[in-house]
């Protein structure tokens, strides 16, 4: 059925409140599956219905205006409600659910996102799955905008107090090195110190924990790489281009790398991080407590148990929590 002019519907509030977060109409558009056109349509549609123009649609980027402004915070209320109300409906009856918006950090594309979804689908039968995978600062972005329900990435810091935070793994981590550079009987920082760091792109978070953590370390180490992919990274180190700080989940993403690799633990001040699942407070029910109580068996299962098997002193700093 077509909207007609005149009706204010919950899909042309999501349209607006995608326009105004991202000042674009062909941003909206990416966010939301849809073509511009009919971003544009909803948009004229429901300013049409309040009998006010929301947005400066000409303006570089959009704005909104004065009665956009007003529309926001109202369009929030809505389409808070609305969220909760299908998360209540579906937490009596998971097999209601039509629609649910997950992100997940890249880490756990290939072994845990597809496990989690499965056991997901088997109780949420009808659902459409919209499934989010990349950085942990851009899941916390859509997860802030509303585009998406739950998350599961890095802690970030404190996220504040709209969102409820699930810790789901710690993992500690390593030096990774070229297969027999470093003698772990010798000074292995001297010998590090020899060699070229590959360091992970300061772009992200992770990268910046890392370079701040060697900072208060007082150590300035010579690097020649900075990258955003843990397969170009593991092959670098594998090649003899250098060594490198990283997490397990990077040795288990980049497995293949692993016959042409040390990893070892680090030879000062060790650092870790956690993984936790996100969402926004008082909106999903008991629903992302269930879902991280679904995560953290598949973690074990298919990260920490195969970790631990290849490099035993991981069982002090990687767990499940």
């Amino acid at each position: 059925m077509v909207d007609s002019p005149g009706r204010i519907t919950l899909w042309g509030i999501e349209v607006f409140m995608a326009a105004a977060d991202e000042r674009s109409i062909s941003a909206a558009a990416k966010r939301l599956g849809a073509s511009p056109s009919a971003v544009s349509q909803q948009l004229t549609n429901l300013e049409s219905a309040v009998g006010a123009t929301l947005l400066q649609r000409n303006a570089r980027p959009v704005r909104l205006t004065p009665a956009g402004e007003i529309m926001k915070r109202h369009a929030q209320v809505i389409l808070n409600e609305a969220t909760q109300a299908r998360a209540e409906l579906a937490m009596s009856d998971l097999s209601m659910l039509t629609r649910f918006r997950l992100g997940m950090i890249e880490d756990f594309e290939a072994d845990v996102t597809p496990r989690l979804l499965t056991h997901m689908a088997t109780e949420m039968r009808g659902c459409q799955f919209l499934l989010e995978t990349g950085a942990s600062h851009h899941l916390f972005d859509l997860l802030d905008q509303r585009a998406l329900d739950v998350i599961v990435g890095a802690d970030l810091g404190t996220p504040g107090d709209w969102a409820e935070v699930h810790p789901v793994l710690r993992e500690g981590f390593v030096v990774v090195a070229p297969k027999g550079a470093v003698d772990p009987q010798k000074d292995m920082l001297r010998q590090l110190k020899r060699m070229a760091l590959v360091l992970y792109t300061q772009r992200h978070y992770m990268g910046r924990l890392v370079s701040a953590h060697l900072t208060r370390q007082s150590m300035t180490l010579r690097h020649r790489f900075e990258i955003d992919s843990y397969h170009a990274i593991m092959a670098l180190v594998g090649q003899g281009s250098g060594w490198t700080i990283l997490p397990p989940l990077a040795l288990m993403r980049a497995r293949r790398f692993a016959d042409q690799i040390d990893v070892m633990e680090l030879p000062f001040e060790p650092l870790s991080r956690t993984i936790s699942l996100t969402a926004r407070k008082d909106i999903l029910g008991e629903m992302p407590a269930s879902v991280a109580g679904t995560l953290r068996p598949i973690l074990q299962e298919r990260i920490v148990d195969p970790a631990i098997a290849r490099y035993p002193f991981l069982e002090e700093t990687l767990t499940v929590l």
